[in-house]
């Protein structure tokens, strides 16, 4: 598995015509942050509205493993220049980073001209890395390209134990034996659960030892579609999108954010990650990933609060 993301974008390279998206692209540019109200009301809302809850816990997922991102499609300058932009605010926000040249890649970053052609490459051949979905109607749906700049990302629940079990509808098939009466063999009843996944959990109502994680996000940008941003924004926005999952891309975040470089009808507009991105950032890295997704959303904007105020 550890090259699937390498496969995967070759086969897009192949049929798309990648050739185009290799164009020149403008230098970066200084960035410039902007910040908006913070009183805690504010960020509680923003944080609840912000990310999109994993599917199997409900609650917000992160990266686990240092990051080891792979960008294709760009010529050798830019891909570099994306690839460091990502570990570097990675870092900056207490993200783990692999820096190793032989890491696995777990965050793949594809520039073509014919993002649906590559989705519908991995529909086709690798659907479990669209996400999680319950049916063909919503694998088909995950698959649609909406956005010059969409991500995907194929999530896991990890144990008290440690143990993953990648994020999906079918379950592992276990079996749970019933003994109404230890000394009768006919009351013992062994009932087959298709659709179960069994946990090791502490049974808290704070927290039940569930936390979860990215196992693989795949970005892919339309650079047909981007010609009139830089490639320091579309580097903020992409390492956004690689640290966390959006609840929309079409929402106007109510603090400015780089989130509405591509959202249309936004008024606050950001051309770079703001104080309010890498604030929320540091408070998703510092959460405890095991605790009910309420009490993760607390967490976050009260570190928002505090990474806001300089401590």
């Amino acid at each position: 598995m550890a090259n699937w993301l390498y496969r995967m974008a070759i086969l897009g390279l192949a049929t798309t015509g990648m050739g185009a998206a290799a164009q020149p692209v403008t230098a970066p540019t200084e960035h410039v942050t902007v910040t908006g109200t913070r009183s805690r009301e504010v960020l509680d809302s923003f944080v609840q509205s912000f990310a999109a809850p994993a599917r199997m816990t409900g609650k917000l997922a992160r990266l686990e493993d240092g990051i080891c991102p792979i960008t294709i499609g760009l010529r050798p300058a830019a891909t570099k220049f994306v690839i460091q932009q990502v570990k570097d605010v990675a870092a900056k926000v207490g993200a783990p980073v692999n820096d190793k040249e032989s890491c696995r890649p777990n965050i793949a970053i594809v520039f073509t001209t014919g993002p649906q052609a590559l989705l519908d490459n991995v529909r086709k051949h690798q659907p479990q890395y669209l996400g999680y979905f319950d049916n063909n109607s919503q694998r088909d749906a995950l698959a649609t390209v909406t956005h010059p700049i969409q991500a995907w990302y194929t999530t896991a629940t990890k144990d008290l134990r440690g143990m993953a079990e990648l994020d999906n509808a079918k379950g592992g098939g276990d079996e749970i034996t019933i003994v109404d009466d230890p000394l009768n063999p006919a009351q013992i009843v062994t009932m087959v659960m298709p659709h179960a996944h069994g946990r090791n959990v502490t049974g808290s109502r704070l927290g039940d030892g569930l936390r979860s994680v990215f196992d693989q996000v795949i970005i892919v940008a339309d650079p047909s579609k981007l010609l009139n941003y830089e490639i320091g924004s579309l580097a903020d926005y992409i390492s956004m999108l690689a640290l966390t999952q959006l609840s929309s891309l079409d929402t106007c975040q109510q603090l400015p954010s780089i989130v509405n470089l591509l959202a249309s009808g936004c008024t606050q507009k950001a051309s770079a990650l703001t104080d309010n991105d890498l604030a929320y950032l540091r408070g998703l890295y510092k959460m405890s990933p095991d605790r009910t997704a309420r009490i993760q959303q607390d967490e976050v904007a009260y570190g928002m609060e505090k990474s806001l105020e300089g401590r």
